[in-house]
């Protein structure tokens, strides 16, 4: 019986594109290595099908295919480079390091943008200074790759991603602060607080506020506290970094925000503010955040919050993280309240928290939704 690899290695080469494909097809599915050198001419067959179905098949060899899809990275045709980089961003292992990082030269930003993808997979520490250097790239995609390339290398690129943050280039500034979000190591806040109060991009210092809140890290409260009180422009982030923090200093000056419209001001059942209103979006920050805190010092102005229209959601669902601590004001805000929704919506969080399916623990905004009080009446389950 003839040998089915090399049948169809020899359809590979018949004038016929859909019997191309379909030696392609089978090659993938046989998975023998003698069609890797084959396989590798056909990814530049004139039809993009036989193209299609060589990669597919390629992918399906996996790592034995490496070295002579690495050696197609170099081809003068950039379809073919195209073609490698995208199998190699699968199947590359650590012997085809050297050729990915000559490829980050290629004058096509797909090659571009699949080589970071692939050096990402890799993890290897030696792939950080070429990385680097492609944060400059002009390309978005290709930034965010390799952007996401050093998050996968991880700690060894943290010294680099903090020298980064000094680049004269605003755009690599940026995306080291947005590796180093999600490395979060704790070397980074210094610098970043600093880029937070004297970056001459608002961008950057923007997306530093927000760094620091996802660091967790509580040197970064004071600072932040600083910004909210003298910088309005960063006010809001600030707000959030806060919260995601969740140190019990900020309360005060979270607190204060809710408060800096007087009562007689604030929008009532009838008048409500426009939601774009830069004002009422830094109230409803606070409270989320006074929410995620978990400070009892709270409670009267989370409470407050939930008898007036524009903030009552965010109010309701951050008194819901209270769990039972909560019920005693609720009920005040339900005795003051002096518009049907208000009183309805405080009902409906004091039967939640009062259930006796309640166990204590704390909850999260979810789980006392109006959405989930009334589930809990009905018996059916949440959309």
């Amino acid at each position: 019986m003839d040998d089915p690899v090399r049948q169809e290695i020899a359809a590979l080469t018949d004038h016929d594109w859909a019997i191309r494909e379909d030696a392609a097809i089978r090659l993938g599915r046989l998975k023998d290595p003698r069609a890797i050198e084959p396989l590798v001419g056909a990814l530049r067959d004139p039809d993009r099908s036989v193209r299609e179905a060589a990669i597919e098949a390629l992918l399906a060899i996996g790592s034995p295919s490496t070295t002579a899809v690495c050696a197609c990275l170099a081809d003068p045709d950039l379809t073919v480079q195209e073609s490698a980089s995208r199998i190699l961003a699968s199947i590359a292992d650590a012997e085809a390091l050297d050729s990915l990082v000559a490829a980050l030269n290629s004058s096509d930003w797909i090659v571009r943008m699949y080589i970071a993808k692939a050096l990402g997979r890799l993890s290897d520490p030696r792939a950080v200074a070429p990385l680097l250097e492609l944060l400059q790239d002009p390309v978005k995609t290709v930034r965010e790759e390799a952007s996401a390339a050093l998050v996968a290398i991880g700690r060894p690129a943290v010294p680099h991603l903090i020298e980064a943050l000094t680049h004269p280039d605003w755009m690599v500034r940026l995306r080291a602060i947005e590796s180093l979000k999600m490395i979060r190591p704790p070397e980074a806040v210094p610098a970043l607080i600093t880029l937070a109060f004297h970056d001459p991009d608002s961008t950057i210092r923007e997306d530093a506020v927000r760094a620091l809140g996802v660091s967790g890290d509580e040197r970064a409260v004071e600072p932040l506290i600083t910004i909210v009180t003298q910088q309005p422009k960063l006010r809001l982030a600030a707000i959030e970094a806060l919260g995601w923090i969740g140190d019990r200093r900020a309360v005060p000056v979270l607190s204060e925000v809710i408060q800096k419209t007087p009562t007689s001001a604030l929008p009532t059942f009838a008048d409500c503010a426009p939601p774009q209103d830069p004002i009422l979006l830094e109230q409803i920050a606070a409270i989320r955040a006074l929410g995620m805190i978990d400070d009892d010092t709270a409670l009267p102005i989370l409470a407050t919050a939930l008898t007036y229209a524009p903030t009552r959601q965010a109010a309701a669902e951050a008194l819901a993280r209270f769990g039972r601590r909560a019920v005693p004001w609720l009920r005040r805000a339900l005795s003051g309240a002096t518009d049907d929704s208000s009183r309805q919506l405080a009902r409906q969080l004091l039967a939640s928290l009062q259930s006796p399916i309640d166990d204590g623990r704390r909850r999260t905004a979810s789980d006392a939704s109006p959405a989930m009080v009334i589930n809990r009446r009905t018996g059916r389950d949440s959309v």
